[in-house]
């Protein structure tokens, strides 16, 4: 299979965990989708490009330390970004609009959890001794779609919800999270 159509069919599989945070994001902050589209776009699409590059570069002697609890390291991360979610989303007082979707923790903890896949990608990118660079701008770009458009997806998803956002993106967090320690913990 050509690297191109093998990198484009990767970074589509990798992005959706971008597109369903990117989506709870456009949802619970609707009157600032638009800056939020750019700075998740922006910031997933990065951090999935430069993880995948990571993977690569770290797999040589430490691919089996990574592999080994980056599953538990995206779920918790996922679990408590989902969890604060789900509490906001149940106070009385709603937050600032944009304040919590753009907090530079906030999205930092949600950009490593959904790129964690990719930092594996550019591990068995270096097993089967194939270059990372054109794959990782491809995932790369990909995932800045994604994201953009989940985030202008949420919006129309929060005309349909109103104020239950914060509690739906919780739950997709959460789920997110729940489905990849079940992925690589074959509990499920």
């Amino acid at each position: 299979m050509d690297i191109i159509v093998l990198s484009l069919l990767i970074g589509i599989g990798l992005a959706m965990d971008c597109f369903a945070v990117s989506l709870s994001a456009g949802a619970a902050y609707p009157a600032e989708h638009l800056k939020i589209a750019l700075v998740y776009a922006l910031t997933f699409g990065f951090f999935q490009g430069a993880m995948c590059l990571l993977g690569w570069a770290l797999s040589v002697g430490f691919a089996s330390l990574i592999s080994a609890y980056d599953h538990w390291i995206a779920f918790f991360l996922l679990l408590l970004v989902g969890m604060k979610m789900l509490r906001e989303g149940l106070e009385d007082e709603p937050p600032e609009p944009g304040k919590q979707a753009l907090a530079a923790l906030t999205l930092l903890s949600l950009a490593v959890a959904t790129s964690i896949d990719a930092l594996a990608v550019g591990i068995s990118f270096a097993v089967l001794d194939l270059s990372p660079y054109i794959p990782a701008v491809i995932i790369a770009l990909v995932s800045l779609i994604f994201s953009f458009a989940g985030v202008m997806s949420g919006k129309q998803l929060a005309r349909l919800i109103g104020s239950k956002a914060d509690i739906l993106g919780g739950i997709i967090l959460i789920l997110l999270g729940a489905r990849v320690l079940a992925e690589h913990t074959a509990i499920l």
